[in-house]
């Protein structure tokens, strides 16, 4: 299994206003001199270090020696030599923590926006947290421009992304600016798109291949309900579905089972998902 976050073993010349930073890694040495200035370069080997890029990093603190010596390096454990071009990163010098956000070449990559969320269903893995991180938004938002344009597809997820309202808006907007062929999937609850408004809102984005995933735990609103620990939200979540149809938008039901019964698939829906998942 990959290690996606932990200590790095040196960080040296960042700047300490330089809490968090989000680095775009390559292995390429003939990038474009623009872009060196927004990449960090994995040395490794006997390779020369590449001058004019905006950072180092290596797995051997003595692979660095050839770099001058005020521009930012880094030293990360074995664990993370799987990193290579197109990996975006978090990296917090002052903490010595890294972060992998995005594997350029995995074609499962996920955003978590927030672990904040308006259901506490009884199966979750995450419970919700009653926490400020609206800054993981920010950093999304932010990495999206350093995403490779030709990326097919990755999701959005929580806790519940709509509960961001803007911030979520602002993501899909630079995802659509910056990656207008990237097919993305918001996973959601569903409920906030019972506010027309809101529903407009990411209506209106126009993304070209846009979808969200709402799952719906029973056709009977109390057992819904009960399952995720929510009064009313089934009336939410089906109201929602069908304000985001009405706007045309693209959503898939994602239905469980129970006690081997199948809930058809009505007219207003793009895709159907099945779990087999006995409640």
């Amino acid at each position: 299994m990959l290690k996606l976050g932990g200590r790095i073993r040196e960080a040296r010349n960042f700047s300490p206003e330089a809490d968090r930073l989000l680095l775009r890694l390559t292995d390429q040495s003939h990038r474009p001199t623009p872009l060196r200035s927004q990449e960090a370069f994995l040395v490794r080997g006997t390779q020369e270090p590449p001058i004019g890029f905006q950072s180092y990093i290596a797995f051997d603190a003595d692979l660095l020696g050839n770099v001058p010596g005020d521009v930012p390096c880094a030293v990360l454990p074995d664990d993370f030599n799987y990193l290579g071009h197109g990996d975006i990163v978090r990296l917090q010098p002052g903490r010595k923590e890294i972060r992998v956000l995005f594997r350029h070449g995995s074609r499962h990559n996920s955003f978590l926006t927030t672990e904040q969320c308006n259901n506490y269903c009884l199966m979750c893995s995450q419970p919700p947290k009653d926490v400020d991180d609206a800054w993981l938004a920010d950093e999304i938002a932010d990495a999206i421009p350093l995403i490779d344009p030709e990326t097919p597809s990755f999701g959005i997820t929580g806790g519940e992304p709509t509960l961001l309202g803007d911030r979520f808006l602002r993501i899909l907007r630079r995802s659509k600016s910056y990656l207008p062929r990237t097919s993305v999937h918001v996973l959601s609850n569903g409920r906030r798109f019972s506010d027309p408004a809101f529903a407009r809102a990411y209506a209106d984005i126009g993304h070209p291949d846009l979808m969200v995933g709402i799952p719906i735990y029973s056709d009977h609103s109390t057992r819904h309900d009960y399952v995720v620990q929510a009064a009313g939200a089934f009336d939410e979540t089906i109201l929602g579905i069908l304000n985001l149809k009405r706007m045309k938008q693209k959503v898939e039901v994602r239905v469980v089972l129970h006690k081997q019964t199948f809930w058809s698939c009505p007219d207003y829906v793009d895709t159907f998902a099945l779990s087999g998942t006995s409640l």
